[in-house]
């Protein structure tokens, strides 16, 4: 399996390229997503230095046909909203892959991942020549047998980030929040996988002593 980072510059009229291009200090965070009909249910998080501005920009925007604020602060909030914008869910459908959350936008630009064989890995790429988007791919970890260690790519990524970070450290060279910004995802998600992945590890290590 691959999984492989990209970014890419959204296409104009997109409401959220809309959106951060008018704030292109903030960083908008697509936590989740899902198509309903002929819509799209989101949660989204918004971090800047105003992020009730651009919470109300959200709002404001023709294609966002819902809005309803259940966090903010000074520096952050998190909303859930109904948009008429499917292109994300068409692009990716298109290339039978799901979008992994979450998706990372500043200033017109996504960031996001992908898991997939080496056949949809390279039809994903044709499928963005094709379309004339500007990207760029960030990065790849490719695993030939993913059933040959304890761990799934992206608990491999993780926590070889983790320790390539000093995370494990005592004390400790950075924090959970530290090594999900550089993963660009969520602290929630990164604790999780580091926590099945340390396991997995653990698992297999004891597991090979007992048998000797």
């Amino acid at each position: 399996m691959i999984r492989a980072r990209f970014r890419l510059r959204l296409a104009e009229g997109l409401w959220i390229a809309e959106v951060s291009r008018a704030f292109p200090e903030a960083t908008l965070r697509l936590l989740t997503a899902a198509p309903v009909g002929d819509q799209t249910m989101e949660l989204g998080e918004t971090r800047a230095e105003d992020p009730r501005a651009v919470v109300s920009a959200i709002e404001a925007h023709p294609d966002v046909l819902a809005h309803e604020l259940l966090y903010c602060d000074a520096e952050r909030s998190i909303s859930k909203y109904e948009t008429r914008d499917q292109a994300l869910f068409e692009f990716l459908g298109a290339s039978s892959l799901l979008p992994e959350f979450p998706l990372v936008v500043e200033d017109g630009t996504m960031t996001f991942a992908i898991t997939a064989t080496r056949d949809e890995f390279e039809a994903f790429g044709d499928r963005l020549d094709a379309s004339g988007l500007r990207y760029e791919l960030l990065s790849v970890v490719h695993r030939e047998d993913s059933g040959g260690g304890p761990l799934t790519d992206r608990q491999l990524e993780c926590l070889t980030v983790a320790w390539r970070m000093g995370y494990f450290e005592v004390p400790r060279d950075c924090s959970l929040a530290d090594v999900a910004d550089a993963l660009d995802v969520d602290t929630s998600t990164v604790s999780e996988t580091i926590r099945r992945g340390t396991a997995s590890v653990l698992e297999e290590f004891l597991t090979q002593r007992r048998r000797a």
